[in-house]
């Protein structure tokens, strides 16, 4: 049988090598990918390295910090940073190595540098605002328009946050009594989630964007540890392309976040949010009272002179108005004459014509009594040869409609051996006055048949 080896004394020999190899504790960098407390106090970690082109891991090790250090390494290191420790931030731990038969490699951190962490955060802030800058997003949103009196609002907050409550009831109580519109779309506003949540909601916000005038992002403060999320890109990208602007106040009173340095207008608290909207409609209503007062004064301004123009106007007019009735004054006397000689020109003129027409009256009178008695003759006899013929023609006429009556005469038709059937009085034409069962009575030159229809026959 080939000489070997157990599990355990393999595994046993590899500590040994390692506690020979590895004496001492060594500075380690590493970002914390797990962080898992446990009830007893200790700490669990899953460390790891991630290629700086591809971020894929390229290293990964197990750690851990014993309850009685990590009391104490917990508070030096969030004090120091205003950072939590927990996943996802880069740390600089000394620790031991330690290897177990059953667990295998782990690292026994003993102490942790905050300054390194806080050094790391920096940088990544920095990186994420280079690139926004290399992206050329990182003034889009301030280059949108606010309105001069916005009005709608779409509010991203938590509602039980004390800083959400304080803006709003500072919206609903200006001092003004402006009416302010305002929609709440709920958000995380801190933790690993806040980011997201975030995001999500300026999602929905954007489905309704015609509605608003602006995004207003607030929350009641915190610690820097709770604020770390408003430094993020992808929230930062967000608020950079967002057709609305986008205003902040998310209570971080000493620092300010990439989130407040893309939107349109940063504020540090809600209630400095809530001032801002209510002295922007109050500089527009001071700007439209300044307007109305500049065009009352204006307004009077103009009458003034126009009444001062007019005044001089009058002066000028008042020897222009009596030098005319001076003139005028003459005229009806020159008027009186003209209209004299006028008068007795018209006279003259109607007398001479009056004259004449009476020579023209006579001639023609005579001419036309002469006339009309020679045609008045010629129609005498006219009419006297017209009525002659008139009444030869007429008696023609009456001797000929009495020979017409005659034949017409329906005694003399029954004469003729014709007869006429009457039924209820009236002259039946057609068999379809008729039904089977009828009186009928037929009429003759010498009396009358009183008949019963017993049979109809129509011919079509």
């Amino acid at each position: 049988m080939a000489e070997h080896l157990s599990l355990f004394d393999l595994n046993h020999q590899i500590k040994t090598q390692l506690e020979s190899a590895f004496n001492s504790t060594y500075w380690v960098v590493a970002e914390i990918s797990e962080l898992r407390m446990h009830r007893s106090g200790h700490c669990y970690l899953e460390l790891i390295e991630k290629d700086t082109d591809s971020e894929q891991v390229k290293a990964k090790a197990r750690a851990t910090i014993w309850a009685f250090t990590f009391r104490m390494l917990k508070p030096y290191f969030e004090t120091t940073t205003g950072q939590s420790l927990t996943a996802g931030i880069k740390v600089l731990v000394r620790a031991s190595i330690e290897y177990q038969e059953v667990y295998g490699l782990s690292l026994n951190i003993k102490d942790i540098d905050p300054t390194f962490t806080l050094g790391d955060i920096a940088r990544r802030r920095m990186q994420i605002i280079q690139q926004l800058e290399d992206e050329g997003v990182m003034d889009m949103n301030k280059e949108v328009d606010l309105a001069p009196v916005p009005q709608t609002f779409a509010i991203i907050s938590s509602p039980s946050a004390a800083g959400y409550e304080d803006f709003i009831n500072q919206l609903e109580n200006n001092p003004y009594g402006f009416k302010i519109y305002h929609k709440l779309f709920p958000a995380i506003m801190q933790g690993d989630q806040t980011e997201q949540s975030i995001i999500d909601a300026l999602e929905r916000i954007y489905t309704y964007e015609e509605v608003f005038d602006a995004v207003v992002i607030i929350r009641g403060g915190g610690s820097t540890a709770d604020l770390m999320c408003f430094d993020s890109y992808l929230l930062a990208l967000n608020i950079t392309q967002f057709p609305l602007p986008v205003l902040t106040g998310i209570g971080h009173e000493r620092d300010e976040s990439v989130a407040d340095m893309v939107a349109h207008t940063q504020l540090k608290t809600p209630t400095a949010v809530a001032e801002f909207i209510i002295d922007r409609i109050a500089s527009f209503q001071a700007y439209v009272d300044d307007l109305q007062n500049q065009f009352t004064n204006e307004s009077r301004r103009i009458l003034k002179d126009q009444q001062h123009r007019l005044d001089l106007s009058v002066q000028k007019l008042h020897p222009l108005v009596k030098q005319t009735l001076s003139h005028q004054k003459r005229k009806p006397e020159e008027a009186a004459q003209r209209l004299l000689f006028l008068m007795k020109s018209y006279f003259d003129n109607q007398q001479r014509h009056f004259s004449h027409v009476k020579e023209s009256i006579h001639y023609l009178t005579s001419k036309k009594v002469k006339t009309g008695l020679q045609e008045t003759d010629f129609l005498k006899t006219k009419l006297k040869l017209e009525v002659q013929g008139f009444f030869k023609n007429k008696h023609q006429n009456i001797h000929l409609a009495e020979k017409t009556n005659q034949l017409s005469d329906p005694f003399t038709i029954l004469n003729k051996g014709y007869s006429i059937t009457l039924a209820d009085k009236k002259v039946v034409k057609e068999t379809a006055q008729l039904n089977t069962g009828d009186i009928i009575t037929t009429r003759l030159s010498n009396g009358e048949i009183i008949s019963r229809v017993e049979i109809l026959k129509r011919t079509h």
